[in-house]
């Protein structure tokens, strides 16, 4: 990234003030993109404030880099959830990317935008229209690099399907990074026999093949499209700051974690965030924003910084030892998750990823693949095959989405068995449960508590119970026969809504999609964080001035599907929203 985007590059002694037109918190998925928007007018002194370090560790490319990459202090925060009572008491490892790229840097590459219901939802939550898909549709296409279009129409066999297609997707040139086309999609490198065949099996069962999962409607069968680049990651940092990185007017600091942020109350009586107070490697340096400060630090961090800062439900705050500022009670509230439950079957016929890697020679081959083609198993996304359908008749739409691995394994982490066999797991898309984030003391680098409230509501239990049988009943298709699939998890044995109930409680865990922490909304709705340009609200039905979150927390509901894109859409409408805001002088 260059020295002057080093963590001690130019920083100033203890008790100095640095002065910026924006400050950017977090450079995740989010933070990465806002600091391209916001810094290409060379008159923006934009800094961007990232706690973990470069993205400088080879595992963060290497696709099946994920699994070092996961549980790693070097790039992980390393949360956990409290107990919850839906999983009967276990408690879940839950990872959030901690580097320059954020969670891009450690997910499922999986992309992903959701149904246009989705938006239709958020628009009517906000009063705002321009959230619907037709509009939203504008900031996907707008740093979107997809493959296909890479040879214009002739990769298309008429006009039309290339017209239709390019209508909803964005690419084409041989400069896209210029054409602020910098987030590559490309199809992945490599299938699988047994994947192959569920998919037939999908439509066997009912479940149409599907050419794109980014339509509005990704009901169907195929194999994910990933955010890679010839086989490497492709994370934000390599889109949205490596290309800008001598620009003059960007600082980029990494290794530093903001504290809190730093309001003043106005003579006129309203909240004004000034800036942000930065630990780094434990100098405490000040920092402020004349025109705003972002809170891009994710649906974990966002909230755990505005309750710190004063900012949420008084009596937590009062009760945790920090002094309540602005009481807004839905900082924290309003948590989303998708919870997947994993099946796994034992096959025969065919070679899994369990065989291959579980010698010496295999995985010599595996590496030796990956270091002359950028193929195989070390270019696999964690999930390859993707299916969207719904877990009962009564269901308008998809409900329920699987991950499905030519492997498996007792757990994430644990090795994988030695016998072939694939994991279809499944989730709900649109869960009713509600969790929350909460500080647990005044102190910023206590990790806040964690609650998912996973399997709370009767829906969410009894679509976790039909997503069970609506796997059983695919995998029962003739195209398997031939494989001998054998349920090895759960087990048969396992039957009625109680049982499967239980059992999802026991196996299931999270896809790593926490959301809405900071909800959109109205200013009459009194869970409310933001509003429909991400401002945040004061608790009087006015606006904290030079202040907004935009991230994943804002989502008022889950989006139905890997949530990643969807975040960088919103900052992309949020860099829009901002830029245009300091035009007219707002």
């Amino acid at each position: 990234m260059g020295r002057r985007h080093q963590s001690m590059a130019a920083i100033p002694s203890a008790g100095a003030s640095l002065q910026f037109d924006y400050i950017i918190i977090g450079a995740g998925t989010a933070g990465a993109l806002l600091a391209n928007r916001l810094s290409r007018n060379a008159a923006n002194r934009v800094l961007l404030i990232e706690a973990g370090r470069r993205d400088d560790y080879h595992w963060i490319h290497i696709p099946v880099g994920y699994l070092y990459c996961i549980g790693n202090p070097r790039t992980d925060w390393l949360f956990n959830t409290q107990p919850d009572p839906g999983l009967n008491g276990r408690t879940l490892r839950y990872p959030r990317g901690k580097t320059l790229g954020g969670g891009s840097s450690i997910n499922g590459m999986i992309y992903m935008r959701g149904q246009a219901r989705d938006y239709a939802q958020w628009a009517h939550l906000t009063g705002d229209d321009s959230w619907r898909w037709t509009q939203v549709l504008q900031q996907f296409r707008a740093h979107e690099s997809h493959y296909r279009l890479d040879a214009g129409a002739a990769g298309f066999e008429t006009a039309e399907q290339f017209q239709a297609f390019a209508a909803l997707h964005g690419g084409g040139t041989h400069s896209d990074a210029q054409q602020g086309r910098e987030w590559r999609v490309e199809k992945q490198r490599l299938q699988w026999p047994i994947l192959n065949a569920f998919a037939q099996a999908c439509v066997e069962a009912g479940i149409p093949a599907t050419e794109d999962f980014n339509s509005g409607n990704n009901e169907g069968v195929s194999y994910f499209e990933v955010n890679q680049r010839s086989g490497w990651r492709w994370n934000t940092a390599k889109a949205f700051l490596r290309p800008i990185q001598n620009r003059k007017n960007l600082t980029i600091w990494t290794q530093s974690q903001v504290q809190r942020l730093i309001m003043q109350k106005q003579s006129n009586g309203t909240w004004r965030c000034m800036g942000a107070q930065v630990n780094q490697q434990g100098q405490s340096l000040t920092v402020h924003a004349h025109r705003e400060v972002v809170l891009s630090a994710g649906s974990i961090g966002s909230p755990h910084i505005l309750q710190l800062s004063g900012i949420g439900a008084g009596a937590l705050l009062h009760d945790k030892g920090v002094e309540p500022l602005i009481e807004l009670p839905g900082v924290g509230g309003n948590l989303q998750d998708h919870l997947q439950i994993r099946s796994v079957y034992t096959i025969h016929g065919t070679p899994t990823l369990n065989t291959r890697a579980n010698s010496l020679w295999g995985k010599a081959m595996i590496g030796l693949e990956y270091a002359f083609k950028r193929t195989g198993p070390m270019s696999m996304a964690p999930s390859q095959l993707g299916v969207f359908t719904r877990s009962s008749p009564s269901y308008s739409a998809a409900n329920i989405q699987y991950h499905v691995q030519p492997l498996s394994l007792d757990a994430f982490g644990q090795p994988l068995h030695r016998f072939d066999a694939f994991t279809a797991s499944v989730c709900n898309l649109n869960p009713t449960s509600r969790g929350h984030v909460q500080l647990q003391s005044p102190v910023f680098t206590d990790a806040p508590a964690i609650a998912p409230n996973y399997l709370s509501t009767p829906e969410d239990r009894q679509v976790a119970a039909d997503s069970l049988r609506t796997t059983r009943r695919i995998v029962a298709q003739p195209a398997l026969s031939a494989f001998g699939p054998q349920e090895y998890k759960p087990g048969v044995q396992y039957q009625s809504d109680e049982e499967l109930t239980r059992l999802a409680g026991d196996i299931a865990t999270t896809i790593f999609h926490p959301v809405g922490t900071c909800k959109m909304g109205r200013s009459d709705d009194a869970l409310a964080v933001v509003d429909s340009q991400m401002r945040v609200f004061d608790g009087q039905g006015a606006r904290v001035q030079g202040l907004r979150v935009v991230d994943a927390s804002i989502m008022p509901t889950i989006t139905s599907g890997n949530t990643n894109s969807p975040t960088l859409m919103i900052a992309e409408k949020a860099a829009q929203a901002i830029l245009e805001s300091a035009k007219i002088g707002n």
